[in-house]
């Protein structure tokens, strides 16, 4: 196994300011695009990954670590920052993201005491049985899989521009 809990956390803190850094001052035509019809469009994966810092990483960490495991986590609602202000800039989304991202890793830098608490167990209401290991773990790869997403969103809006040289940018397969 890889999981060192100082190597998480290079990456937790990162993603907020890697966004930052890819996303600021672009015209508004590339924060609303998406990758097709029923995906979700940049703003839109920054406000789900405000959502799971607020409702999810956290809160389960803390039943797992407080409760020990005694309790089954509420379910999370992977749709729910759809209802969030379809208006809000992406200055003050990227804003309320760091925010919100470095009092999370103040708490997890609290709760995680040692390499015990990573055995620690909690219940996920469809997979049982998870430690806080893999919790952790979750998050850094959730945090990667949406820093793709839009990357992946980024070039989509270019596909039909780059000609027959598609068939060379893997990811516009």
């Amino acid at each position: 196994m890889n999981f060192q809990v100082k190597e998480a956390i290079e990456i937790l803190e990162r993603t907020p300011q890697t966004l930052d850094s890819l996303l600021s001052g672009i015209s508004e035509s590339w924060l609303v695009s998406n990758e097709g019809k029923g995906t979700w469009n940049i703003l839109q994966v920054i406000d789900h990954l405000i959502e799971a810092d607020i409702t999810n990483w956290i809160p389960r960490l803390e039943l797992m670590v407080q409760r020990g495991g005694s309790e089954v986590f509420p379910p999370f609602d992977r749709f729910a920052h759809l209802k969030n202000d379809p208006d809000a800039s992406l200055v003050h989304r990227l804003h309320e993201y760091k925010k919100i991202r470095v009092n999370n890793l103040a708490k997890l830098n609290e709760m995680i005491t040692s390499d015990k608490v990573l055995e620690y167990m909690g219940e996920h209401p469809d997979f049982g049985e998870v430690r806080v290991r893999e919790l952790l773990s979750t998050w850094v790869v959730h945090d990667l899989t949406h820093v793709s997403q839009i990357v992946r969103i980024l070039a989509e809006r270019y596909r039909q521009d780059v000609g027959p040289w598609a068939d060379y940018l893997g990811i516009l397969k």
